[in-house]
């Protein structure tokens, strides 16, 4: 009974119960030697139905969902939500250290999408070579929805079965498999506002029998215009009025930096174009809020084709698949500061840039309250100006084109009683990053400033007496209080920049694993698989030279506010596993797997699955497992060379770092840093536990309960906490100004270098206390009454490092009902995660801070839907809520604190909770004739708004809810 499925069709309807499915039954020859394969297990023609706690999207969902790509299409269930790893387009940006343009990742139980596993009909693909930080992920836009037949979701540990990357579970993209007939799809979707962020979309799949085999082809096209923060009234402004900076934009006029005004406070220069703003300091100034130029959505568009070929040849099977996808995607980020050359604050201007106030009679009102100081050019003449503080007034933005192929050849056949697999995969993923808008040269900007750049773009050369261009005219220097003037415009224009940035990933694989029984016991036959594995994977991220950091070049990138990373890997994996399934009585059945992988950086690891199926009825099945994972070291973690990007050090977990850099307070702290990759860095490894049954007393109902668990270890990381931590009693890590090449450690202001404890030792010398310097620095430096801390420089060089630990554990629930009534079938659905744990280490620190309940981690998730289905129309109700959840205020400056103290949202203990959000949905369909179905959706039929956010600059949770309000969709579906 387990070696012969006589049709394959009858098991796979049992499985996802999909009645709208328009597709003929294979041919009869490849029935004869099909059988289903289930997502975690290689075990084929063993009834485990109910044995682990699987999720199947079948067609049917697929269709009602109205979804246009894979995030859209898994964004609501229950197991993909809370924490930060599932990410859209929503959090792309146009900076090093911003989630990759146009891409997105699936991350089960929030454990971050490196942790997730990714496979189309079972076997890997190419993650993308551009990293969200240093986490490689799949990037589910490129896979083609218009292939996709099932997803099945597994969300528990699966490495015994699949290797690597499996600790949060598996998602498993199942093509469609010899089609027959053909089907046109097409939808439009668009917000019920006065925008126009609409998405529009065209898929077709047709098969056909081609000699003995089978062909299946599909094609997919999508493009989706941009969604603005300026779009809706609750995201245009920022939530907080103090939640400015000082750095306004260019054509909005620059403040005076404070260090230029006599009296020691910033000021406007006359002619901002916005409002002026109080700060704490009774300062009236020119401010910037970043909603103004942020993308909630950014502009996307996708094409994708495919084929699966199946042939029967002599007693084989040999089967094809291959897919292609290419996307488009601009992303953005807030115009970038203009700093010093040496990336500081405050970057000087010739002193004739104050003549444009000049007034009629004669005077001028800025030029009175300034200080007119010396400073060096770009050419090192010494010439007399001021510093001021702004902006550019272009967003960061960059075009990003991805390409991406895989194709899977396989065999496979009968040795005897047993079922022998084998195929190779090749899967690369290509992308191209060019920054199109808003960067520019600091060289050029600064040598602009001061009259020193030529009409080609170049900057003049200087021989000590006059500045000359060579094949160019010199220009008038740049005045940045001159708005709206083309000429002076044009000047700041040629200091503009592209950096690129081309990356390529590639798996190459083979596998082989063979099926069958092993030996019969009296409770029945042991069903065993053994199997293969043999990987290469590849990776190269190489940006162009002026968006690196050089160690030559004092790590100052070439431009400003931007960067990239510089990374090359590659590894070889071998592996073997095996699983068995034995039947200990007629009801218990004992599945047991192992797997051992090798690779050639890091090394070895093994990793078993016990599992138990104990059926005391038909009805019920009693279900638990235990198994141990690991996610090997990203190529771009193992292989980086050096990083631009942003630490952020928790003064809450360290009272010394908190005392030293914090003036005691328990506040977060972000600074820019460099980030080293580190060969020797270990697996992650993750211990997983579920329990749990599936209840079905009636052929119209089903429910299924599982507790699960995962204990997380040496989580790969960078850790500016702890580093700072170590660098109170190591002198190894402390430098004066940048750190040297080759080295690590902490960069503090040169400032701090001039003084030295009550022994006369310097912060650089072994034995130095950290808190005398502290005071006689205070002492001789008399800062700010904001800034009585260690001032640190920048270009901190931090390593990665097994350094995190994460617990978490929950309760997932789902229940369905049909009711068999009088013309159709009404249905009711649920589907729920309740969060019972999820803790994890502060960096720096052993303390575990406890996450449910806070930003981003609410505590229950969960959809309820209900259906009806006649002969030729459906219409279905559904709801999705989200919990409640504290904001993220602790990273809060403290004006804006006492704003929201005045405003009256905090609690009595100083929090603000994130109200939940209960979101209703509308769908219906309609059979116009046997060849056409059309489509209609409404997402958030009542127009919620997000709950209001004040932790975050957009005023709302981009991962946990979304600002579009009430949307529709429109679709056709064709059959031919």
């Amino acid at each position: 009974m387990f070696r012969k499925l006589t049709t394959a069709s009858a098991v796979y309807a049992a499985l996802v119960a999909n009645p709208h499915v328009y597709a003929a039954e294979p041919s009869a020859e490849l029935q004869e030697i099909e059988k289903i394969d289930v997502t975690g297990t290689r075990l084929k023609g063993v009834d485990l139905e109910g044995a682990q706690p699987l999720t199947v999207l079948d067609q049917d969902a697929i269709s009602r969902s109205g979804a246009n790509t894979i995030h859209d299409l898994l964004k609501d269930l229950s197991q993909l939500k809370g924490g930060s790893g599932t990410f859209s387009t929503s959090e792309s940006g146009g900076t090093s250290n911003s989630t990759p343009a146009g891409q997105a990742a699936a991350s089960l139980r929030g454990m971050g999408p490196s942790a997730t596993l990714t496979l189309v009909n079972g076997r890997r693909v190419a993650p993308s070579s551009f990293a969200a930080g240093t986490e490689n992920f799949v990037d589910v836009n490129a896979i083609p929805l218009a292939a996709i037949e099932r997803i099945e979701i597994l969300a528990t540990g699966a490495s015994a079965i699949y290797g690597a990357d499996a600790v949060a579970g598996v998602i498993n993209y199942i093509l469609k498999d010899d089609y027959q007939g053909g089907e046109v799809n097409v939808s439009f979707e668009d917000s019920f506002a006065s925008h126009d962020e609409s998405k529009k979309q065209l898929n077709l799949v047709y098969g056909m029998p081609v000699g003995e085999g089978h062909l299946t082809v599909f094609a997919d096209l999508y493009d989706r215009n941009a969604f603005k923060a300026s779009d809706r009234s609750y995201t245009a402004n920022a939530p907080l009025i103090n939640s400015y900076s000082y750095l306004p934009k260019l054509e909005n006029t620059p403040n005076i930096y404070y260090y230029s005004s006599r009296d020691g406070n910033e000021q406007p220069a006359p002619g901002c174009k916005t409002d002026l703003v109080e700060t704490e300091y009774g300062e009236l100034i020119c401010a910037y809020y970043g909603n103004e130029d942020d993308y909630l959505e950014t502009p996307f568009e996708s094409a994708s084709a495919g084929f699966i070929y199946r042939q029967p040849l002599g007693d084989l099977n040999w089967k094809n698949d291959f897919f292609y996808s290419k996307t488009k995607s601009q992303a953005f980020s807030s115009p970038a500061p203009i700093n010093q050359i040496d990336d500081s604050d405050g970057p000087y201007v010739l002193e004739d840039a104050l003549f444009i106030f000049d007034q009629q009679d004669g005077t001028n009102p800025l030029l009175d309250s300034l200080y007119i100081d010396p400073f060096d050019t770009v050419n090192g003449r010494e010439v007399w100006g001021f510093a001021f503080d702004a902006r550019f007034d272009s967003p960061r933005t960059v075009e990003v084109e991805s390409e991406n192929i895989r194709l899977v050849s396989s065999l496979e056949g009968d040795l005897g009683e047993w079922l022998w697999q084998s195929g190779i995969t090749l899967s690369r993923s290509t992308s191209e990053q060019k920054a199109i808008a808003g960067v520019y040269n600091r060289y050029k900007v600064h040598a602009a400033l001061t009259g020193e750049l030529c009409s080609n773009g170049e900057i003049a050369s200087y021989d000590g007496t006059a500045l000359s261009c060579s094949g160019s005219d010199l220009l008038n220097f740049y005045n940045p209080f001159l708005v709206g003037d083309a000429a002076n415009d044009g000047i700041l224009a040629l200091a503009q920049e592209q950096p690129k940035r081309e990356g390529e990933s590639t798996v190459y694989g083979w596998d082989a694993n063979i099926n069958g029984d092993l030996m019969e016991l009296s409770s029945g036959f042991i069903a065993a698989a053994f199997g293969v594995e043999v990987r290469r994977e590849e990776l190269s991220d190489i940006p162009s030279l002026n968006a690196r950091a050089r160690a030559d070049n004092d790590y100052l990138v070439d431009v400003f506010g931007f960067g990239s990373s510089v990374s090359e890997a590659s590894r070889t994996q071998y592996a073997a596993f095996a699983e068995f399934n034995i039947p200990l009585s007629e009801q218990i059945d004992l599945q047991a797997a192992g797997r051992y992988d090798h690779f050639s950086d890091f090394g070895s690891t093994f990793n078993p699955k016990v599992s138990i199926t104990y059926r005391p009825t038909d009805s019920l099945v009693m279900r638990g497992s235990w198994s141990t994972s690991f996610r090997a070291p990203s190529l771009t973690q193992a292989g980086v060379k050096l990083r631009t990007t942003t630490s952020t050090f928790d003064c809450g977990a360290n009272q010394a770092v908190s005392d030293l850099y914090c003036m005691g307070d328990g506040t977060e702290i972000t600074v820019n840093s460099l980030e080293l990759g580190n060969p020797n860095l270990k697996a992650e490894e993750s211990e997983a536990l579920s329990i749990g049954f599936a209840w079905s007393p009636s052929a119209n109902t089903n429910l299924t309960v599982d507790y699960w668990q995962f204990e997380h270890e040496e989580v790969i990381d960078t850790n500016m906490t702890a580093v700072l931590a170590r660098a109170i009693d190591d002198a190894s890590l402390r430098h004066c100004g940048i750190v040297p090449d080759g080295q690590q450690g902490i960069s503090y202001d040169p400032d701090v270098c001039d003084v030295s404890d009550n022994a006369g030792l310097t912060i650089e010398e072994q034995g130095a206390n950290l808190s005398e310097i502290l005071d006689n620095y205070i002492t001789a430096f008399d800062p700010r009454d904001d800034e009585l801390y260690l001032p640190l420089y920048r270009d901190h060089v931090i390593p990665l490092e097994n350094t995190g630990t994460q617990d978490l554990a929950g309760i997932d629930i789902k229940f369905d009902h049909r009711f068999n009534m009088q013309g159709g079938d009404l249905t009711l659905r649920f589907d729920a995660t309740h969060y019972l744990s999820f803790e994890r280490n502060k960096p720096g620190s052993d303390a575990l801070e406890k996450l449910i309940g806070t930003y981003r981690y609410p505590e229950n998730v969960g959809r309820l839907s209900i259906s009806w289905d006649a002969d030729d129309y459906y219409i279905s109700l559904g709801a999705n809520y989200t919990d409640s959840y504290a904001d993220d205020i602790e990273g809060l400056r403290g004006r804006e604190l006492d704003e929201l103290d005045d405003l009256g949202v905090l609690t009595e203990e100083g929090t603000h909770e994130v109200d939940s959000w209960l979101v209703w949905d509308v769908a219906a369909g309609y059979d116009i004739n046997d060849a056409a179905t059309i489509r209609l959706s409404i997402d958030n039929v009542t127009d919620e708004e997000p709950p209001k956010l004040y932790g975050s600059q957009r005023g709302f949770d981009s991962i946990n809810h979304n600002a579009y309000g009430a949307t529709y969709r429109v679709g056709l579906t064709y059959r031919f």
